[in-house]
């Protein structure tokens, strides 16, 4: 007997069936797979101390992003990054035992499979002047300077205001892009 293993795609749809989840909020249109990352390097420590990584070349684009803000005395920290397909799912399973609706689920947080932050090349940014992961992060110095300047170093903003996703509005979570968009 072949044992076979399921596609990325099987696997994905097969999370949401266990967290009882409908397949249509997998289908919705603009919802890519977002395929996990398995080569990753550390940039350290993020701003709760947790060990945090990211794809090699969005990780040294990162630090050179990083050090050009503080050189204009901005201080970017690093809030999330990585995140594998377990631990979203963890992540999902936590709020709908938590009673959270499945809509107001995926208006914050994607569902394991297609989560930019399992590329490796997402990272959700902080500074010390906003508390973390929220909307006043967009009233910052550090998100004046981002918007300014993230595109040179290859970063863009995922999650604007009224964005295509239906997802809130994440001033904070920036993906890089490799040319391969």
């Amino acid at each position: 007997m072949e044992i076979t293993t399921p596609t990325y795609e099987e696997r994905a749809l097969q999370a949401l069936r266990e967290l009882g989840i409908p397949l249509s909020f997998a289908t919705r249109p603009g919802w890519p797979l977002q395929i996990e990352c398995d080569e990753l390097v550390s940039i350290g420590r993020d701003m709760f101390d947790r060990e945090q990584r990211l794809e090699c070349t969005t990780a040294r684009q990162w630090e050179t992003m990083r050090l050009a803000a503080e050189r204009e005395g901005i201080v970017l920290l690093v809030v999330s990054a990585f995140r594998s397909f377990d631990y979203q799912q963890q992540i999902i399973a936590r709020k709908l035992a938590a009673g959270l609706s499945i809509e107001e689920i995926v208006s914050a947080s994607a569902l394991p499979g297609f989560s930019e932050h399992h590329t490796g090349r997402a990272i959700d940014i902080g500074t010390p002047e906003s508390p973390p992961l929220t909307e006043a992060f967009a009233d910052t110095p550090a998100f004046d300077w981002l918007t300014r300047n993230a595109q040179n170093f290859g970063f863009r903003m995922s999650y604007p205001a009224g964005n295509k996703f239906g997802v809130i509005y994440e001033p904070w979570h920036w993906l890089y892009e490799d040319g391969d968009e």
